[in-house]
């Protein structure tokens, strides 16, 4: 008796009488019809019949039960429910049929016109029953919750934007939907959900002005970045606060529940470009079921890699870092967070050639990442010994390493900052690609290619989490010169594109560049993000110019001089083609002079120095 005084289970028992009532009901229903022509009604020996109307409801009601019919509450009914009711009224017709057949009840048979009429009605009394329940129950908590919640008005009316409605639906308190807008012309003025479709994003001011919503959801994972753009900042103007949900990458990547799933909108969401989106699966297929090694793989970059390489399920991921911590986060997300466990976390530095023979003959990878390096510019400035070290000498530590131990291919990351270098981070990078494209030579058996792109929104240091730190500090926020501008691109985008370029190519050492969209001016970027924080640039934040750091260029460039691009067979990745390869003998004399810089230990004037000694390298190759 205690358990039937459980809420779920006096529910199911409401519902299963519910049923076999209803089911009666059909049965009963399927005489009347099948008679209603005869002048004077239904046969008496028909009319015998309808005593086993209620034996008829419980047998079906039973035969629910056991098709798990009664499992959902019926305040929870939705469209999708259909087929379930469906395929369990069919069952019980036909278990009426083989019954009346083989106990034979009453002298004459069942009429076959009873038997369709008592299906169908069936189906479309335990259909209307269910549909009532939910519009009551909804049509309470509406009532319930009428001044409840802030006014939310969702753009797009698709899949998404009716799944926050129903979510808003069932947790007032987040909100309460008032409409919605969307582009699809077909669906202007229609309802859904019991909401209007108020217009499109071409007249948001408009509906924004007339609606007054407290807050306003973007509900379109794979919006453009133009549009989002739009509705931000026709928000602002109005001071709405704006939240999104994730995209399409986000998406992808695994998720909670909706609710935890709205954000606010970041400055990645209204760049004015479309995401990349690529088919992982298929693009990353040369590296399931191999050995793949990602060293620096507790970076920005790195971190990423090991992430979307998991999904594509190798043998086994080597994930490789110096940084204790960096390492042990990355190894605990993919245990835990992914559930993918052929992971071998790896601590090393790409330095010592002693540690990564080690590791590369003990592993053997059959493919590898090499996503270490130091990419502070400032800091490499000050630092440029372990510049050299780190980005340059160790690229060659690895390269060799892998190659001796029979890696069948070799990705290097690259920088934009390798384009004609003023820096010596910009040199080291050069540098690097250089010795990737003469390790092709010495280990022909081992495909080399280097991957070359601009700055990643979200890194470590990238420009937008230092401009929201300040904002958050109430500025000001620096920028370096009013008309500098950069190249953007989002981590998982960054990364799929790599992991395409990886397979693309003869593997000679080629420099694939990824097509990065338009730059974006870095005082633009500033003050978007002021504006999406809530407040005014210039009024509430300020915004200064500390002009060029040493060796900062204006506008980066992503070919350099003597490089042109020819397309790929991969959209947004084109081949950087140089005018003259770099040559092996001029490669191992500025090695060695560098090798003997770094060796001295002396960093007087050492980032000059080297700026110089890869720059004379360089231009002496373009010139031949």
């Amino acid at each position: 008796m205690d358990r039937l005084r459980a809420p779920v289970l006096r529910n199911r028992v409401a519902q299963i009488i519910a049923d076999a009532l209803l089911a009666a009901l059909a049965f009963y229903l399927a005489f009347e019809l099948r008679f209603l022509d005869l002048p004077n009604g239904m046969p008496d020996r028909y009319r015998d019949m309808l005593v086993a109307a209620p034996l008829v409801g419980l047998g079906k009601a039973t035969i629910f039960t056991l098709v798990a019919v009664h499992q959902k509450w019926w305040r929870y009914f939705n469209l999708g429910d259909s087929w379930s009711i469906l395929r369990a009224a069919a069952l019980g017709t036909a278990a009426l049929l083989v019954f009346w057949a083989l106990v034979q009840p009453f002298p004459d048979p069942l009429p076959r016109a009873v038997l369709v009429f008592d299906l169908m009605l069936t189906i479309g009394l335990l259909i209307a029953a269910r549909a009532f329940v939910r519009f009551y129950f909804e049509r309470q908590s509406r009532r319930q919750n009428a001044g409840r919640g802030k006014e939310v008005l969702v753009i797009g009316a698709g899949s998404g934007g009716q799944m926050v409605v129903r979510e808003l639906h069932l947790n007032p308190d987040l909100g309460r939907p008032i409409g919605f807008v969307d582009d699809d012309p077909r669906k202007l003025g229609m309802r859904l959900l019991g909401l209007k479709v108020l217009g499109g994003t071409d007249g948001i001011g408009a509906i924004l002005d007339k609606a007054d919503p407290a807050e306003v959801v973007i509900a379109i994972p794979s919006a453009p970045g133009t549009l989002r753009a739009a509705v931000v900042s026709a928000c602002r103007e109005r001071q709405i606060p704006v939240r999104t949900l994730p995209t399409v990458f986000e998406l992808l990547r695994g998720g909670v529940q909706l609710t935890r799933q709205l954000r606010e909108v970041q400055v990645e969401d209204v760049l004015g470009r479309d995401p990349v989106v690529m088919e992982l699966d298929r693009v990353g297929g040369y590296l399931t079921d191999r050995v793949v090694l990602v060293t620096g793989a507790g970076g920005s970059i790195g971190a990423e890699l090991c992430r979307q390489i998991a999904r594509v399920r190798p043998k086994l991921l080597v994930v490789l870092d110096h940084a204790e911590d960096n390492l042990f986060e990355i190894d605990r997300e993919l245990n835990y967070e992914w559930h993918f466990s052929r992971v071998e976390a790896v601590l090393a530095d790409c330095k010592s050639s002693e540690r990564m023979l080690e590791v590369m003959q003990r592993f053997k990878p059959e493919v590898v990442f090499h996503a270490a390096a130091y990419k502070h510019v400032p800091l490499m400035e000050d630092n440029p010994l372990e510049a050299i070290r780190n980005n340059s000498l160790a690229t060659r530590v690895v390269a060799e390493t892998a190659a001796a131990a029979g890696a069948e291919r070799f990705v290097l990351i690259s920088t934009d900052k390798a384009v004609n270098p003023r820096t010596v981070m910009g040199a080291s990078k050069a540098l690097a690609e250089w010795i990737v494209k003469a390790s092709c030579g010495r280990y022909p058996q081992t495909r080399f290619t280097a991957v070359r792109f601009g700055n990643v929104l979200g890194s470590s240091g990238s420009v937008v989490p230092i401009f929201r730190s300040q904002i958050e500090r109430g500025g000001p926020v620096t920028v370096t010169d009013a008309e500098m501008t950069r190249y953007f691109m989002t981590i998982p985008e960054a990364v799929q594109l790599v992991i395409r370029a990886g397979d693309l190519g003869a593997g000679d050492g080629e420099v694939f560049v990824l097509e990065m969209g338009e730059p974006v001016r870095i005082l633009d970027l500033a003050r978007n993000m002021i504006r999406l924080a809530g407040f005014e640039p210039e009024t509430d934040i300020a915004i200064e110019f500390t002009g060029p750091r040493p060796g900062e260029q204006l506008h980066e460039e992503l070919l350099a001089a003597g490089e042109v691009a020819t397309p790929t067979a991969a959209a947004r990745i084109v081949h950087a083609v140089r005018s003259q390869d770099p040559d092996d003998a001029d490669l191992e004399r500025i090695l060695a002079m560098i090798s003997e810089l770094v060796a001295s230990g002396d960093e007087t004037n050492l980032a000059e120095r080297v700026r110089d000694l890869v720059s004379a390298g360089l231009e002496d190759r373009s010139a031949a």
